[in-house]
């Protein structure tokens, strides 16, 4: 009888052991930065031509850029990427050799040669990274490029700097920018942003939405000295605070005048321009204000609650402010509602301390001698009111009306310039407060 033989099995094929050791490591390089990033720091899908990045300090923005432009050199062999600072020894420093740089990220093993002192970073497989100054536009003329990284575009020097990276971006079938800055109000940032939802995709972040990788003391002081100012607004959360030419305020206007503190108030009101409407999103805003006069003559703006509401929460509102800060009256605009908004409001506090205004003047005459306030110094905004809203419509609220956005009512500006203008008539023997319940 013959005896069977059995064959040995097979060993399976390692797919890792497969592929070249570049490759590996580019591979296992791209799965930790996958693993570690949010969401909003991977690449986007679809159909865009710039990806505009816009946020606060300690976001992880160069890291990003880096890791994208990383990404692209590893798995397009052969391919020309740009990469663009304010100058040459920032993109040198910060985008290349930098803690978060291309040659943190890009494996030693896939580097063929960096030559800080050209500015070039060559890859094995053929891929070249070129260094260029934003101060140099000219050195962009005839350079072309599969793909291309703008860094701090919102510090170049030289804004015809854009047009020369976007003009070499003609190599390969789908060529890219990718921008990476913190969002100050300079035209090339604003022109990008309005063109978000074309060809621009814009990704907006905070630096808090990075915290559990930044010092914990760092973000403390951070908070600390900028949170509540419009340097913070732009340099942590990201926001573009732009200045509207012809707007009766400016963003320094309201930074200069904020305390972190409400001093002690001889009285206090909430004022309100209701919008009567069913409160919608696509509808005006119910402005309310609440607001307080020191006995030295100063106002100070304490609180904006404004927002879209139905007739029964804009009332609850402004009636819950009204107790928060033990307000003395409650004011509003009645052109339109009439008789009904004090209906509303005694529907939530019958004995509610309230006065009706009637506007025989327009919106911008009205507003006239609030800004003028302003200007005398005599106006304060306290820094945890919640007033970013506020102080973006007043820094848009022109001799034309309100520019921009998609609501043109200045709803919020209204319900300030009742509040402040009823202070303003007081004459500082201020009638004893009115508690209720």
């Amino acid at each position: 009888m013959q005896r069977s033989v059995s064959k040995p099995d097979k060993k399976p094929i390692d797919f890792w052991s497969s592929l070249p050791p570049i490759n590996v490591a580019a591979a296992r390089a791209r799965m930790r930065w996958i693993k570690t990033a949010r969401p909003e720091q991977l690449t986007p899908e679809g159909d865009w031509r710039i990806w505009l990045i816009l946020a606060g300090r300690g976001w992880g923005k160069t890291r990003t850029g880096a890791e994208d432009a990383a990404h692209y050199a590893l798995w397009h062999e052969g391919a020309r990427l740009a990469v663009v600072a304010p100058t040459y020894a920032d993109a040198r420093d910060t985008c290349v050799e930098g803690d978060s740089g291309l040659l943190s990220v890009i494996p030693p093993l896939c580097v063929r040669a960096w030559n800080r002192s050209l500015g070039e970073l060559v890859l094995v497989n053929g891929s070249r990274f070129k260094l260029f100054s934003a101060d140099r536009p000219e050195r962009l003329r005839g350079p072309q490029h599969h793909r291309a990284w703008a860094d701090e575009l919102a510090a170049w020097p030289a804004p015809e700097t854009l047009d020369q990276v976007l003009f070499g971006l003609r190599l390969g079938i789908d060529p890219r920018l990718i921008v990476t800055t913190t969002p100050k109000p300079v035209p090339l940032v604003v022109q990008l942003t309005e063109r978000e939802g074309r060809d621009v995709r814009v990704t907006r972040g905070t630096t808090y939405d990075n915290a559990r990788h930044l010092a914990p003391a760092a973000l403390a002081q951070l908070r600390e000295r900028y949170e509540g100012t419009r340097l913070g607004r732009q340099e942590l959360h990201a926001d573009l605070l732009q200045d509207v030419q012809g707007a009766l305020w400016t963003h320094e206007q309201c930074d200069r005048c904020r305390i972190p503190t409400p001093p002690p108030l001889a009285r206090v009101v909430i004022a309100i321009d209701p919008a009567m409407g069913a409160g919608g999103s696509d509808g005006d805003e119910t402005g309310i204000i609440a607001a307080g006069r020191d006995t030295q003559g100063r106002i100070t703006v304490l609180a904006d609650g404004s927002g879209h509401y139905s007739p029964d929460a804009w009332a609850r509102m402004a009636v819950g402010l009204f107790h928060e800060w033990s307000a003395h009256l409650v004011v509003a605009e009645v052109n339109e509602g009439g008789a009904l908004v004090e209906r509303v409001l005694r529907m939530v506090e019958p004995h509610l301390p309230f006065k009706a205004l009637r506007a025989l003047r327009g919106k911008v005459a009205r507003a006239l001698p609030v800004a003028a306030l302003y200007e005398q110094g005599r106006m304060q905004h306290w820094s945890g009111g919640g007033l970013d809203a506020l102080e973006d419509q007043m820094c848009r609220f022109t001799h034309q009306g309100l520019a921009g956005g998609k609501h043109r009512s200045p709803d919020r500006v209204d319900a300030l310039v009742w509040a402040v203008t009823e202070l303003m008539q007081d004459d500082l023997h201020s009638p004893p407060r009115i508690r209720l319940g």
